[in-house]
């Protein structure tokens, strides 16, 4: 159909990523006679954070990631946040499930393929975490199946780039989840948008950049919009604004003057990524092995030697070494993170500097970082690696939130965060991690938090078609969790146990 360039819209989404291209999916799900347009700066969609090559979250269900379960000062291990994780991920698979189902998306296997979770530690302390930690999980129902090796043959069997050329004497530990998934979060925002472009009263707009947004007195949105090659200027109107464009939506919340926005500021970090097309390694590794992270290192940096499926190929990708930029975008610009300062949020950016210490310390050593450090930390996944077969790529960036903290001034958050108006009109969605992986948690919470009147009134009845178990409570409810996972993963081709 025709795209729209001028006008009112019921919503505007701001970037054409998974965060929006889901939102939008759903809407038009909901109440298709929705009048919705999507306005993306780069000239297509999924090119910054939700692109396969910057976007670390990969289909994950708090499996594997330790950071996800931290030890408590009694010795015992927390996993309410991975179950968390785990059971939202479940929503995503629902979502999808029904697309592939209702024939909106084609197949399953062009975004997601069966890859096992695994956890691998070194050394005798670290093994006996990931023991007491696999007791704790493996015990809950979202976890069956988790199995536990510190022998190194059977590590091998899991995994045997981990184990070829490693000291026979040295303590390993592992954890593997045959149910795990690789999702290309690029794939499936172009899966969804195909689908879109098929529905009436949608549009997108490429090369198209918003550059000011204002309240309008019937309680509605204008947005100044430019083109980025003619220089051509617009203005959209529209009931509903949501800022899904990853570090960008930072500096938009910011320019609508919303009270809400006020003391929320933001922390850039950069990545860069060890990967190799080589099959005869690619074919020989099937699973996404998380290690531990560093003292004071961001959730995003904990390292991983992960199986992806990128055009229609298996890759092998290390990292990400963590770094530092200004930018909020990986298509941003230096002047990001200047820009972004104001009155109210420079005491909580100072206080966070003086809080993390740590963090910064640890950036700071990976910005210093050569070639052969790098590849020293794949060598303790791969002892038998060869550098020839790998080459660096620059990772998309994050910007993880700083907000107002009575005790603290200001506090780093490391999760995903929606902030909203009072009157639910304009929506942002800061942050990183999870991200990607729970888009459809994340959406749904928008639904229910901005949407309420619509949602209780009329929405109920069609999201439980798209989602069975919304309103249930997975982690409580174990035969409800094992029909979700039995069915879902029969429609997308994924391994159950």
């Amino acid at each position: 159909m025709a795209d729209n360039h001028s006008g009112d819209f019921d919503v505007v989404l701001v970037g054409a990523g998974i965060m929006s291209m889901t939102l939008a999916t759903f809407l038009k799900e909901l109440q298709p006679h929705l009048k919705i347009e999507i306005i993306e700066r780069l000239p297509g969609e999924a090119q910054e954070s939700s692109a396969a090559w910057n976007n670390a979250g990969t289909g994950h269900a708090a499996n594997c990631e330790l950071n996800y379960t931290p030890q408590r000062p009694d010795g015992s291990v927390d996993i309410s946040k991975a179950l968390e994780v785990n059971v939202e991920f479940d929503m995503s698979r629902q979502f999808w499930s029904y697309l592939v189902k209702k024939g909106a998306i084609e197949r399953a296997d062009s975004f997601i393929h069966p890859v096992p979770h695994m956890s691998f530690v070194i050394g005798a302390d670290r093994a006996a975490f990931l023991k007491k930690r696999h007791a704790t999980m493996s015990a809950h129902h979202c976890y069956r199946g988790m199995e536990y090796s510190e022998d190194h043959k059977q590590i091998a069997e899991w995994a045997p780039l981990l184990m070829e050329g490693r000291d026979p004497a040295q303590v390993v530990a592992a954890t593997h989840m045959v149910t795990g998934s690789d999702v290309n979060y690029g794939a499936l925002t172009t899966n969804l948008l195909n689908y879109l472009r098929r529905q009436e009263g949608f549009s997108i707009q490429f090369n198209q950049d918003v550059t000011n947004l204002h309240r309008r007195t019937d309680g509605g949105w204008t947005l100044d919009v430019k083109d980025e090659k003619s220089g051509e200027k617009r203005s959209v109107g529209a009931r509903h604004v949501f800022l899904g464009a990853g570090g960008a939506a930072l500096t938009l919340l910011q320019k609508s003057g919303i009270p809400e926005a006020d003391g929320f500021a933001g922390f850039p970090v950069s990545g860069i990524w060890l990967r190799s097309g080589s099959q005869e390694i690619a074919t020989r590794h099937l699973a996404k092995v998380y290690g531990m992270a560093a003292s004071g290192s961001p959730p995003m940096s904990v390292p991983h030697l992960d199986t992806r499926y990128v055009d229609g190929k298996r890759w092998l990708l290390f990292g990400p070494f963590a770094g530092f930029s200004t930018k909020f975008l990986k298509h941003g610009s230096m002047f990001d993170l200047p820009f972004s300062l104001r009155p109210d949020n420079l005491l909580q950016l100072l206080a966070v500097a003086r809080d993390n210490l740590p963090l910064e310390e640890y950036l700071v050593g990976q910005v210093l970082q050569t070639k052969s450090h790098r590849f020293d930390a794949l060598r303790d996944f791969y002892p038998k690696v060869d550098e020839k077969d790998w080459e660096f790529d620059v990772a998309g960036q994050r910007v993880q939130i700083i907000r107002k903290d009575v005790a603290r001034t200001g506090k780093l958050e490391f999760g995903t965060e929606i902030v909203h108006s009072a009157d639910s009109s304009i929506v942002a969605l800061l942050g990183a991690s999870p991200g990607a992986s729970t888009a459809v948690w994340i959406m749904v919470h928008m639904l229910e938090t901005c949407f309420k009147e619509q949602l209780v009134g009329q929405w109920v009845p069609k999201l439980k078609e798209m989602i069975p178990s919304y309103g249930q409570d997975l982690k409580t409810d174990a035969a409800l969790v094992e029909r979700v996972r039995k069915e879902t993963a029969e429609v997308l081709g994924l391994h159950t146990v």
